[in-house]
């Protein structure tokens, strides 16, 4: 009886050995070649968009040539062996009225697949069959090919053998993607800071400058390749708040070396917003190291201290883990503290919670919404620009008659999510661009005739998303009335400016308004306590710009960037007193406020 089980036992041995053979046989024989478009070599005219990372947990390509297609992304890929191969490509319709423009192609070895993509109605991220192609071995020509200039997108290739099909579901895709990347599970280790600063917009830089001429050890990690956010030459929008009408006029030093003038809002000239110089700053600060085109998408925690954050390389995919001591979200979007679990806030109060006049009647899910700018330039000669029926529809009736934008620009109010939906925000921007400029171009011909698209923004201009919670929450009541309190650090100056649509693009776009109207509020230089900096219940987190402690209402005042900045530079002043200390930002006000408020002044 024994030894038949154990004949019986060794013979399933064998055949699962014969089954795990001829599986890893048949394993072989599929190939499987994952190529993410933000990878390329070359991207011509296509850049990289990784504002959807959140929600796609990838970058993508995208060929942004404002209705003139753009020149080929090229890359190389290695094919193992000679034979043929299955072509699959991950797109979308992005406007799909029924079928949208951002038409391009696949070719390989200067030869184009027989699908044309981005038009098939369906505006959802998914796999298209491209067909088949055979190819010899070795290194083949891989390109993108824009077909209209009009914003058309591909987030990854995947070349196989056998049948399979890639999959959409996000967890799936994302071992897809882990796995044919060969993507390594210990990330690259940076590290460890004293102060980890993510987010590189004007609050974040000046955070990350500040701490280290204090003397720490300090990283910066931005998702971008430049500094600056909403004031890079990607976004283009100019530098508000005062910072000498401080209480403490020390502050606003380092927000005065960001400042590179007032350009205005949308200027067609991209030298005017300082990119190189804003780089330049950082990079001689020898306690400082700048981590670009790095997206923090993962946190570790013990208990209730963060201790390290994983950013992966938005064009290779590369990860690295940052740990610190300190950490600083300066996102805008709260994403640091979002991910270590700190208590936020999202949308309007309502004024019986926080008894301010101008909050909502009700609690609500409306924020500002989001510009993408543009601007136009004479030419010598008449130009063209096509008809756009993907795009908003404009008339004599109603259409903006202007060569540029301005800060109106704006699309949100509460009907998308600029977060989860920043991509379908960013998108319907342009549709309301193009579909204008569409209109001028070929309605007014004597005033627009010898006018050209020079610049449109197609990296979203962020007002507001999540507030992180501190000690202390900033109300309409601490701004009107110019409350003092002892940690009271930045003085601010700028309006209570809230927008909302305005009432005549609602007319003819409710539902879709794309232009803002407000009305300023003026306040009296207040000051912005220290308690609104930090999280109040994650012990090792500040926080500076949009994202810190306030209502919706006192945020229409804060958000403004010269104010953002100075919250960066008390965060790193706040910081080297924690780490002199071994404390935490909190004991900074419990424990070493004066010694705190005389960095300040002095």
């Amino acid at each position: 009886m024994n030894m038949n089980k154990r004949f019986i036992q060794l013979k399933n041995s064998w055949l699962i050995i014969l089954l795990l053979c001829v599986c890893t046989q048949w394993l072989q024989a599929q190939q499987r070649i994952f190529v993410e478009t933000e990878s390329f070599a070359e991207k011509g005219g296509w850049v990289i968009d990784q504002q959807s990372f959140p929600v796609m947990g990838s970058s993508y390509l995208m060929a942004h040539g404002m209705g003139r297609p753009v020149k080929d992304a090229v890359t190389t890929v290695n094919f193992p062996e000679k034979g043929t191969y299955h072509v699959w490509v991950r797109t979308k319709d992005w406007a799909p009225f029924p079928k949208g423009p951002g038409k391009f192609q696949v070719v390989i070895n200067d030869a184009p697949v027989k699908t044309v993509f981005g038009e098939s109605g369906n505006d959802k991220w998914k796999w298209y069959d491209g067909g088949e192609i055979t190819v010899p071995a070795g290194a083949a020509k891989i390109a993108l090919r824009d077909l209209t200039g009009f914003n058309g997108r591909c987030d990854a290739l995947l070349f196989t053998t056998g049948k399979f099909t890639p999959p959409d579901d996000a967890a799936a895709l994302s071992a897809l993607r882990r796995n044919l990347l060969h993507l390594t599970a210990t990330p690259k280790a940076a590290g460890p800071f004293d102060l980890v600063v993510v987010g590189g917009g004007i609050a974040g830089t000046c955070a990350a400058i500040s701490a280290a001429r204090m003397g720490l050890k300090v990283a910066l990690i931005q998702d971008r390749p430049v500094l600056g956010g909403n004031n890079s030459s990607e976004i283009r929008v100019h530098l508000r708040g005062d910072i000498d009408k401080n209480y403490y006029p020390k502050l606003g030093r380092i927000v005065r070396e960001m400042d590179n003038g007032d350009p205005g809002n949308g200027n067609p000239d991209a030298n005017e917003y300082g990119d190189a110089r804003k780089i330049d700053i950082v990079k001689a600060e020898k306690n400082l190291t700048l981590f670009l085109n790095t997206y923090v998408f993962k946190v570790e925690k013990e208990n209730d201290r963060i201790v390290a954050v994983t950013g992966r390389d938005i064009a290779n995919s590369q990860e690295t883990r940052f740990t610190g001591t300190y950490f600083s979200d300066c996102t805008g979007d709260g994403t640091v503290g979002y991910l270590a679990g700190a208590a936020f806030r999202m949308g309007r109060e309502s004024k019986a919670e926080t008894g301010e006049s101008l909050a909502a009647e009700k609690p609500d899910s409306f924020t500002l919404g989001t510009s993408n700018l543009w601007a136009s330039l004479p030419t010598d000669s008449v130009t063209s620009f096509p008809a756009t029926p993907w795009a908003l529809q404009f008339s004599d009736e109603y259409h903006i008659d202007a060569s540029k934008a301005d800060w109106e620009w704006e699309t949100g109010f509460g009907n998308f999510n600029t977060i989860t939906e920043a991509e379908q925000l960013r998108d319907h921007n342009l549709r309301a661009i193009y579909g204008n400029w569409s209109y001028l171009k070929n309605s007014k011909p004597e005033k627009y005739g010898k006018q050209q698209l020079a610049w449109v923004a197609y990296i979203g201009g962020k007002r507001e998303s999540r507030r992180i919670i501190g000690d202390h929450v900033l109300t309409q009541m601490d701004i009107q009335e110019g409350k003092m309190y002892p940690d009271g650090t930045v003085t601010a100056t700028w309006t209570i400016d809230l927008h909302f649509p305005d009432p005549v693009n609602k007319k003819y776009f409710e539902g879709q308004e794309f232009f803002a109207g407000t009305k300023h509020i003026r306040v009296a230089p207040y000051t912005i306590p220290y308690r609104c900096l930090y999280s109040k219940n994650i012990s090792n987190l500040f926080m500076a710009g949009r994202n810190i402690s306030t209502t919706h209402v006192a945020f229409g005042s804060t958000r403004v960037m010269r104010t953002c900045g100075m919250m960066g530079e008390v965060v790193g002043l706040a910081a080297y007193v924690a780490n002199k200390y071994h404390s935490s930002p909190r004991s900074v006000y419990t424990d070493h406020l004066t010694e705190f408020m005389d960095l300040i002044k002095n």
